[in-house]
């Protein structure tokens, strides 16, 4: 019985903790990740997804810019991204850039399956994979916005146990 109520207590310790701070650890790894992946591209090819990048954004453009340009924008974007999500900035309008910049990230699939796949469609390849792997991203922008309204609501619901 004893290791029972140990391992209870133990176990609403660790989650108690996870629900006060797993929101804020994800929307911070995640900034983490844009302001990473976004310094990276002011960097002739130090980012993998350069020339993907660059040949996606022309393709999108109609090759309205410079390469450069192309890649600084995204850069900035990104790291712009990043830092909101870091310091919950414009949350709303930073998810909103991550959702836009997402929708190009998933571009390729389209405009360019012979380098995403190796077999259409399950056959992934290396860029294949890191563009599946934003779902996650997608879905971590999808929980972060769930919280924009959380302040409101809280105060809300204050309101309406004091009437």
């Amino acid at each position: 019985m004893a290791n029972t109520s140990f391992f209870d207590r133990a176990d609403h310790l660790i989650t108690t903790w996870m629900a006060r701070n797993g929101i804020k650890l994800l929307r911070i790894s995640i900034g983490i990740i844009f302001i990473w992946f976004g310094a990276l591209k002011y960097f002739d090819h130090l980012s993998p997804a350069q020339d993907l990048a660059i040949n996606t954004i022309q393709r999108l453009t109609a090759h309205l810019f410079p390469d450069k340009l192309d890649l600084y924008i995204l850069a900035t974007l990104e790291v712009f991204i990043g830092i909101g999500l870091i310091f919950k900035l414009f949350l709303r309008f930073t998810l909103f850039l991550l959702f836009v910049q997402m929708l190009g990230t998933f571009s390729p699939l389209v405009l360019f399956p012979e380098g995403a796949f190796t077999v259409f469609p399950y056959g992934l390849t290396l860029e294949g994979q890191y563009i599946l792997k934003n779902l996650i991203i997608i879905s971590a922008g999808i929980v972060i916005g769930s919280t924009v309204r959380k302040k409101q609501q809280d105060n809300l619901e204050g309101e309406e146990m004091s009437v």
